[in-house]
């Protein structure tokens, strides 16, 4: 198929685009355009159908990666800047697998780190870890700019707290403590291809055992959630086998049936199950 008509535009600066997004509002929907990766698919399939694209992937100030005393990635940061960032190891491991899952490699070179937050898919590897490590995301408009945590900005499938003339300009992860540890681990029907569940872990351990953990999980629900009680059950442990068990079976409890891709509730949190016991087990000698 091809996309329903509408207008296009380029713009060369974050002013023009908060200005052509303004502009749109009076004209009816408008959709930005960076890397094209999730957009394109869904206009050729008039799954969307704007009055204006905006293109926005010329705006350098939005391709950035920066780590210091916390975590700021752009907007227009490509998938492969996060997977070959290798500053980012130990506690941020998992940020940087999540990004090597993303599809094949020539996604991951046009792919941008805003355009998969705008996109909002339940199972998308890096909404669930911008969720797990307690990203905020920044938003802004020509009314001002203000910040949403993640676990706040994801309102459902392709549903986001996105306000009339906003656009994501980046996000900020705050640092987790340097001798922290993560990883991320997904299940899919192929070797590249959206997860039927996905896990991404962050500990933090003193003496062999667990001050802080988060546990976040992918495509089990609406949009990427926590398995609070799972990291409950972590925090105060050496991470020995019955406390990977228990919070193994904790998180799989932390599963809604709503992603619509044929696999029976059951089924997924048996996934999800292995998928934390394996990932935690990877992770205990890392502690110790």
């Amino acid at each position: 198929m091809r996309p329903a008509p509408f207008a296009y535009e380029r713009v060369e600066s974050v002013e023009e685009m908060l200005e052509a997004l303004a502009r749109a509002d009076g004209e009816g929907a408008a959709v930005l355009l960076a890397g094209g990766q999730s957009l394109i698919p869904r206009l050729n399939a008039r799954l969307v159908r704007p009055r204006r694209v905006i293109d926005i992937d010329g705006i350098a100030a939005l391709d950035h990666l920066e780590l210091d005393q916390e975590l700021r990635v752009g907007a227009l940061c490509r998938h492969w800047r996060l997977e070959e960032a290798t500053s980012l190891d130990g506690p941020w491991a998992a940020l940087r697998e999540a990004a090597a899952h993303v599809g094949l490699h020539p996604v991951r070179t046009r792919g941008t780190f805003g355009g998969s937050l705008a996109h909002a898919d339940p199972a998308a590897e890096l909404p669930l870890a911008a969720v797990t490590y307690g990203a905020e995301i920044e938003l802004r408009s020509r009314a001002g700019q203000r910040r949403v945590a993640a676990e706040e900005f994801f309102r459902g499938p392709h549903r986001t707290a996105l306000g009339p003339g906003e656009a994501i300009v980046g996000a900020r992860f705050p640092s987790p403590k340097p001798d922290g540890v993560s990883a991320f681990a997904e299940v899919s029907r192929r070797v590249v291809g959206w997860p039927l569940a996905a896990v991404c872990v962050v500990l933090h351990a003193a003496e062999g055992v667990i001050q802080g953990a988060r546990v976040g999980l992918g495509a089990v629900g609406p949009a990427p959630r926590r398995a609070i009680e799972a990291e409950r059950l972590l925090e105060g442990s050496a991470l020995e086998s019955s406390a990977i068990d228990a919070a193994a079976v904790a998180a799989a409890r932390a599963c809604a049936p709503a992603v619509a891709d044929g696999v029976d509730e059951d089924t997924r949190r048996d996934m999800v199950e292995a998928l934390v016991r394996r990932t935690l087990a990877g992770l205990a000698g890392a502690v110790w």
